[in-house]
């Protein structure tokens, strides 16, 4: 999967994703404690390639594998490149305050630190985070 970001404005974020012969745009709003707007839309995969050759500064690459625990589907990311050795488990949640019973490999909860961001990667990635002050 590789992602890029048009807009990475933290009250409209603007996303091209491709993964194989799909590809989305997606659209998000302002973060609201842990909840936020997204609205995603298919595109063909040329524009996406196109689309991504006009983010800046960065794309990231990923795999993404998909795990269910409980009554959940977790969304792991094993990052490549430059944020390579980074890995996000994310889940989506019916309501914000929904309490789940979080998976035994389950590491650090990083939902309130920006650096964790898909947009906030493309613009200082996981391999440079120690050389900055």
């Amino acid at each position: 999967m590789t992602q890029g970001y048009l807009s990475s404005d933290p009250d409209r974020c603007v996303r091209v994703r491709l993964a194989g012969e799909l590809a989305w745009l997606t659209v998000k709003g302002c973060t609201q404690g842990i909840t936020r707007a997204e609205f995603e839309y298919p595109i063909p995969p040329e524009e996406a390639r196109l689309l991504l050759e006009m983010c800046l500064p960065s794309v990231i690459d990923k795999t993404r594998h998909r795990i269910a625990f409980g009554e959940h589907i977790w969304e792991v990311d094993v990052f490549h490149g430059a944020n390579d050795g980074l890995v996000i488990a994310e889940v989506e949640l019916a309501d914000e305050h929904e309490t789940i019973e979080p998976p035994p490999w389950l590491g650090e909860e990083v939902s309130a630190d920006a650096r964790y961001y898909n947009a906030s990667l493309a613009r200082l990635p996981f391999e440079i985070w120690g050389n900055v002050r």
